[in-house]
């Protein structure tokens, strides 16, 4: 039986950080922890505690956590095992889960051949991603021209993997630094299903690795790196530019302009030298993925989709009998501009709960809220772009329940996903109406998230972190930083006295 305390942080001894417990500060976890006895007690020794036992062991817990991730990623290279030679027959790729564009794209953008990224083939991607494949496919293509025996496309594929791993580590490593005193959140993170499952479908890690650091650089205080990091990681692929726009309506509520401008600026002309030499030497290549991105119709399971797949109930498609989702299907131009349209309405309403919330919102909680709103909205949600709300959620809502029912959903659509594959190559698995209603469990439960964190932008006292640290150990300059006069003069406030910055956000 465990001795419960009535707080679920311990709060600071003898100098030390209070530290929080999610076996009492979690429902969902404190329910689990039954299993074991309960919820850890006052009297338990840990490995936090000063003088206790195992207080200078080397499992603490940001190494258990590290491990952890480590663990999930060595199940995904297992789990991707079976089409690492890229010998695909017989829809092994979709049978055993394992198909990855990396491998795919070896082959597809000409590295195989020896090709250079943009030069002598267009990429579907932007510059800092074409780059990457030049840099690890060209010289596996060199190495194995003369050598017969070497698998190229194995050795490619394994080569990425093991960048995209470290970089995926190194994500686990930000979120650890930027809570020092909530290390357990980050176990979210690293033992996420999505994670196991498309860690490597594609180059995501680039980005969210870059992104990670440019995150970090801006809650250490230093704008300048935090731009060019994230310069890097928009020029991989584009969403990351979404982060200046939480930025901005965070510097709006404070006032604190001017470092936010640094990191806006040094972002954009990182993006713009980064993709100035491919841009000016080989137009036509550099301009194909803004072309695809035009171009491109209803993907799979979006909201689109969905919405297709009902106006495919009540009307036969025929002209004159169309619903509106398929009608926006036959015109790809409105529906780029109808998916624009939401996704800039979304931003226009986080903007202004960002800026007439209660109290200020925390930068992750923002963040979160927009790239969630762009996946909702956008014509493409690739299986793979769960990536990018990952790090998101865990340091805008680190709660495990309805993170989990999320993860869930995501496996569900993962599964759902290849069936709908193989039965698109004539082997029907189950009908199209299964991996409908998985696109809308995923879809959902990020809606859920969405309103979760909303919910707590407007009632600040039910937020996790901020029942650990004063104000918000990501926000850099907005740390402790109080409203703008303008907004204190439009609520009618007395001057405030400023909420105390958390400890060690500078540091």
């Amino acid at each position: 039986m465990s001795l419960q305390s009535e707080s679920h942080i311990d709060e600071p001894e003898n100098g030390t950080e209070k530290i929080d417990h999610p076996s009492r500060s979690d429902g969902f976890v404190t329910g689990l922890s039954q299993a074991i006895g309960g919820p850890l007690g006052n009297h338990a020794v840990r490995q936090d505690a000063p003088g206790g036992r195992w207080s200078n062991g080397f499992w603490t817990a940001s190494r258990i956590v590290l491990a952890l991730v480590c663990l999930t990623l060595a199940l995904h290279w297992v789990q991707k095992s079976p089409c690492q030679d890229g010998a695909w027959q017989n829809d092994v790729q979709y049978t055993r889960f394992c198909y990855t564009d990396v491998l795919a794209l070896y082959y597809a953008e000409g590295l195989n051949e020896g090709k250079v990224p943009y030069r002598d083939h267009p990429v579907e991607y932007p510059v800092v991603t074409g780059y990457f494949m030049g840099i690890l496919g060209l010289p596996v293509h060199e190495l194995g021209s003369d050598r017969p025996e070497i698998n190229q496309a194995m050795w490619f594929y394994n080569l990425n993997a093991l960048v995209l791993c470290v970089l995926a580590v190194a994500t686990v490593a930000v979120i650890l630094s930027l809570r020092r005193r909530r290390p357990w959140d980050a176990a979210l993170f690293a033992l996420s299903p999505a994670l196991l499952v498309t860690a490597t479908v594609n180059w995501d890690f680039l980005v969210i690795g870059f992104a990670a650091f440019g995150l970090y650089a801006w809650a250490k205080q230093r704008p300048l790196a935090a731009g060019i990091l994230l310069g890097i990681a928009a020029a991989a692929k584009m969403w990351p530019l979404f982060i200046l726009g939480p930025l901005l309506v965070l510097a709006l509520r404070t006032g604190r302009f001017r470092q936010v401008l640094v990191t806006a600026g040094s972002t954009l002309v990182t993006i713009v030298l980064l993709n100035l030499p491919v841009a000016l030497s080989y137009r036509e290549s550099w301009n194909r993925f803004f072309e695809l991105n035009t171009e491109r119709p209803i993907d799979w399971g979006t909201l689109w989709y969905i919405g297709r797949y009902l106006d495919g109930k009540w009307n036969s498609g025929a002209p004159g009998d169309q619903g509106p989702f398929q009608w926006l299907s036959d015109n790809i131009p409105t529906l780029n501009n109808v998916s624009y349209a939401l996704f800039f309405v979304a931003c226009v309403g986080i903007g202004a709960l960002g800026l007439l919330a209660p109290r200020r919102p925390r930068l992750a909680a923002l963040l979160f809220l927009v790239v969630a709103a762009f996946l909702i909205t956008s014509k493409v949600w690739s299986q793979q772009f769960n990536l990018w709300l990952l790090p998101l959620i865990v340091l805008a809502r680190p709660k495990w329940g309805a993170f989990l029912a999320w993860q869930l959903a995501e496996v569900g659509y993962f599964v759902a996903f290849y069936g709908e594959l193989l039965g698109a190559g004539g082997k029907q698995v189950f009908p199209e109406g299964v991996f409908v209603l998985a696109a809308s469990l995923r879809l959902i439960t990020v809606v859920v998230l969405c309103v979760l964190v909303v919910r707590e932008i407007l009632r600040p006292e039910d937020d996790r972190v901020r029942q650990t640290y004063e104000d918000d150990p990501d926000g850099g300059v907005f740390d402790g930083a109080p409203d703008a006069e303008w907004l204190r003069r439009r609520r009618g406030d007395p001057p405030p006295l400023p909420v105390p910055a958390s400890v060690g956000a500078a540091s």
